[in-house]
């Protein structure tokens, strides 16, 4: 097999810490908890974990308003807790990644606290401040992005809430503050770093307004109102003309640069993964990041093999437009999107989608990431009563629907729940017992569990089910893990015109394997005979998620189950 760096042929797990595992029994989630749990991600068959911030915080954005970059939330334990967490992760051979925060922090970081006492002080130039708000930006979270200082009488800026002021990296202080804070961790032998929001850092230097006649409350009424594709497109217009300016200044690609040859001090590879689609942050292969996400494929609304043949078409032509080849990146889920399961359902097969759509992931070229519960099959849950809400732009959103928009609160607490990032949060389901052994019986959890948990989506009961979800994405992890085409293989699409099934091969220099995702309900009998590929050899079944009688099959006529995932090596 072609020498690949460890986070090309990773499969990256990321743990929401305060729904994960909660060890010491007060309703949160924390390391104590994750450390416990180690052991079902390894026989999972992961490779790496990204750690959502864990950071001290006042939680107004739940570890992304972070209010000390060195140091560990105290409701998830102490600095010997993450010592010992990266250990047992590292002894099990799994990396780990944390979140980098790198536009903002929380209004009770010392350094704002510092910066908004005065003009005069040391620090009061670390963020944006402006003797009048220059123009009519908004905060993608909770309206207005510019919030009055009574002490400086002045306005800072804020892309987020109002409790996460923006940085000014345009200050030198700021970037050797932050790359220290970088510094620190990968000197505790971390392995890399998601970058949150990294094209938020710079605005249009220009400050220019955007030319929206609405404010942000108002959009977001009328997203939930768009009824016809022309209302659909107008609104999807207006957002990218709210925050086109807010987004992508100068000098992005300069300040990834510098924090490259920061990871590039260490050694054993460790890894930078964007938040953001733009394959330009790659650079030239060896001087920006390492990964961005292919967030195209995880914005469609419904996944179908016409779309993913196209969004795989695009992203892999830019990919090689790079001058060394970029590798790609693969998502269906995370901490801001619904689940999986829930997102990609039909009411009708969910459970059928939910196995092809992992099955996607991991059999894409690329690097995959999955998100805590997918092995399990969560759902999201839409919590209805606003007062059980904890995500702060949920309730912001609330609130503006009644007061300012005057909806009924009966349906503005169900638009709220709907567009909560709670619903994709909540506590992991560890086994059909109260609170479904994420805390002990009798105790209050952060956000609620969903109940479905009794209804075996929950890690006890799939173990011994062999038939199960959890089963499942364990035996596909192993054979993608065991199979070289898989790992490292050039992508070459089949059937460019099925309407039902996505097919296609990978192909590395020692393996040829197919694949066949057959997205109906209906069976079919297809042939690869043709394919030049294949043309002459036989078909070795690697995986099937349907009960097969024969192991090796004639190309010229594959019969296909419904919803199938079929993996064979050409022979």
């Amino acid at each position: 097999m072609t020498k690949l760096k460890w986070w090309q042929t990773a499969v990256f797990y990321q743990i929401y810490p305060r729904s994960f595992a909660d060890g010491d029994g007060d309703g949160i989630g924390d390391f104590k908890g994750i450390i416990q749990k180690l052991d079902h991600l390894q026989d999972l068959g992961i490779d790496a974990i990204w750690l959502s911030p864990h950071f001290p915080s006042p939680n107004w954005d739940f570890g992304y308003d972070i209010s000390d970059y060195l140091g560990v939330a105290p409701e998830y334990g102490t600095l010997d807790d993450f010592k010992t967490f990266l250990a047992e992760s590292h002894q099990r051979n799994i990396r780990v990644i944390l979140d980098l925060v790198l536009n903002h922090t929380s209004d009770q970081h010392p350094w704002f606290l510092e910066s908004k006492s005065s003009r005069d002080n040391p620090k009061a130039d670390w963020y944006v401040w402006v003797d009048e708000p220059p123009n009519n930006w908004q905060s993608c979270f909770d309206g207005d992005a510019w919030t009055y200082v009574p002490e400086r009488d002045q306005y800072y800026y804020h892309y987020f809430m109002k409790q996460q002021p923006d940085l000014n990296w345009h200050n030198l202080e700021v970037k050797q503050a932050l790359w220290d804070a970088a510094r620190f961790w990968l000197d505790l032998g971390v392995d890399g770093y998601r970058l949150d929001a990294i094209g938020t850092i710079f605005e249009d230097p220009n400050l220019t307004p955007h030319n929206v006649p609405m404010k942000l409350a108002e959009l977001r009424r009328a997203s939930e109102l768009a009824q016809s594709p022309a209302q659909k497109k107008k609104v999807e217009k207006y957002w990218r003309d709210m925050f086109k300016n807010q987004i992508g200044g100068p000098g992005l690609h300069d300040l990834m640069k510098e924090l490259r040859a920061v990871i590039d001090e260490y050694n054993g590879d460790r890894v930078l993964i964007g938040e953001d689609e733009n394959i330009d942050f790659l650079g030239n292969g060896d001087d920006e990041l390492h990964l961005v996400f292919n967030f195209p494929l995880a914005d469609l609304d419904r996944i179908t093999p016409r779309q993913i043949r196209r969004n795989q078409r695009e992203r892999i032509a830019r990919l090689k437009r790079l001058p060394k080849g970029g590798w790609a990146c693969n998502t269906l889920g995370n901490h801001d999107r619904s689940r999986l399961h829930s997102r990609y359902g039909d009411k009708i097969h969910d459970a059928a989608l939910a196995r092809l759509n992992a099955a996607l992931v991991l059999t894409l070229r690329g690097t995959p990431f999955l998100y805590y519960g997918e092995e399990i099959g969560m759902t999201d849950l839409i919590i209805t009563d606003p007062a059980r809400l904890r995500d702060t732009m949920a309730t912001w959103y609330y609130e503006r629907l009644v007061n300012e928009l005057k909806v009924d609160p009966a349906e503005a607490a169900l638009r709220a729940g709907e567009m909560s990032r709670d619903k994709n949060r909540t506590p992991m389901q560890w086994s059909n017992s109260p609170n479904a052994g994420f805390s002990p019986p009798g105790v209050e959890t952060w956000l609620r569990v969903n109940p479905n948990y009794k209804d075996g989506i929950n890690v006890r009961d799939q173990e011994h089910n062999p038939n199960s979800l959890l089963n499942y994405y364990k035996h596909l992890l192993r054979v993608r893990k065991h199979t070289p085409a898989l790992l490292e293989g050039d992508y070459i699409p089949l059937h460019n015109t099925a309407k039902d099934h996505f097919a296609f091969i990978r192909k590395s220099n020692d393996q040829t394997v197919l694949v066949v995702l057959n997205y109906s309900d209906s069976k079919l009998d297809l042939d690869f005979s043709r394919n030049k590929e294949i043309k002459g050899k036989s078909l070795h079944t690697l995986f099937s998620s349907a009960v097969r009688s024969r192991v090796d099959l004639d190309p010229k006529s594959i019969h296909i189950g419904a919803f199938e995932v079929f993996i064979a090596e050409v022979k």
